[in-house]
C-alpha cells in the first residue's frame, strides 16, 4: 500500500509536517506536529538511516503523535512534535547540517521544541541551539539538565515494577526473567539497574560491543536480535527503535508483561 501522508495525518489529526532540505550541507530532514492544544509541540530530533523518504515521514508523523499522548498523560501542558533526519548518525552528522537543521526548527517560532533521541546527543543540541532557543535537552553548562538517560531509564524501570506488583502482586523483580531490546543510553542503564533488582536479563543489540559488555559487566545472556521476541521471559522491555510491537512480532512474545 503506498503511504498517503495527508491521508494518515487526517485520520491520526495531525496538524504539520514540513520536509527539510538544505543543499549545502545535505541535510534531509523531517519535522511532525502532531498537536498543540496543550502547548508547543515538543519531542526529540532522531537521526537514522531510513531506507526511504516515506519511511522517515511515517516515523516522525508516528513518534509526534505518541509525543501528545505522553505528554497529556503525564499532565504536562505541551504538545506532541518529532524530528527526523535521514543520515547515518556515524558518518554523515556534521556541525553545518546540524545547524542547518538548528535555522529550520528556529523557522517554526517556537511551534515546535527540539531535544535528543536516537542518534543525536547533548552535544549536537548545543550544535542546534547556537541556532535556535527551542531546544528542550541540552548540556548543564547551557542552562539545561544535562544527561536525562538515568532519569529515564529509572522511570521505566519503575514502571517495570508497578506491573510486576499488578501482575504477581508483589513489585520485586528478584529472579523474573527480563527481554532486554537495545543497550543504548537508556537500555544500557536499565540493564544495570535491573540487574541490581535481582533480575535476570537476555539482550539484543545490533551493535555487538555493546553486547559483549553486557555480558563481560553485568553477566546479561544475549541472543541475536530476532531472537529476542521469542524469548521465554516474564516481562519483554523494548528500549531499541519504536513500532517494535506489531502484528508481526506480537504472536512471538512469550511474556506476562511488556515495558
Amino acid at each position: 500500500m503506498v503511504f498517503d501522508p495527508l491521508s494518515y495525518m487526517s485520520r491520526w489529526g495531525h496538524k504539520k509536517v514540513m520536509l527539510c532540505h538544505d543543499p549545502d550541507t545535505g541535510l534531509r530532514a523531517v519535522i511532525a506536529i502532531h498537536s498543540t492544544a496543550l502547548g508547543p509541540a515538543t519531542g526529540g530530533t532522531r537521526m537514522w538511516p531510513y531506507e526511504s523518504d516515506h519511511e522517515a515521514m511515517l516515523d516522525a508523523l508516528r513518534l509526534a503523535r505518541g509525543m501528545t499522548y505522553k505528554y497529556a498523560a503525564a499532565g504536562v501542558d505541551l504538545g506532541g512534535g518529532k524530528g527526523v533526519i535521514i543520515g547515518d548518525p556515524r558518518t554523515d552528522k556534521t556541525e553545518a547540517l546540524l545547524r542547518a537543521y538548528g535555522r529550520f526548527v528556529d523557522s517554526l517560532r517556537g511551534e515546535y521544541i527540539t531535544g535528543e533521541d536516537v542518534g543525536t546527543t547533548l552535544d549536537d543540541m548545543e550544535i542546534i541551539y547556537a541556532e535556535t532557543d527551542h531546544v528542550v535537552t541540552l548540556p548543564e553548562h547551557c542552562g539545561g539538565a544535562g544527561d536525562i538517560s538515568p532519569a529515564t531509564a529509572l522511570g521505566a524501570v519503575m514502571a517495570t515494577k508497578a506491573c510486576a506488583e499488578r501482575v504477581w502482586g508483589t513489585p520485586s523483580l528478584e529472579g523474573r526473567r527480563v527481554a532486554l531490546q537495545g543497550l543504548g543510553t537508556v537500555g544500557s542503564k536499565a540493564l544495570a539497574l535491573l540487574r541490581a533488582e535481582g533480575a535476570e536479563v537476555v539482550v539484543s543489540d545490533l551493535d555487538e560491543q555493546k553486547v559483549d559488555w553486557a555480558r563481560d559487566a553485568h553477566g546479561a545472556a544475549a541472543v541475536e536480535p530476532e531472537e529476542i521476541y521469542r524469548q521465554d521471559v516474564d516481562i519483554f522491555a523494548p528500549y531499541a527503535l519504536g513500532g517494535i510491537i506489531n502484528d508481526e512480532t506480537i504472536p512471538q512474545l512469550r511474556c506476562r508483561i511488556i515495558v
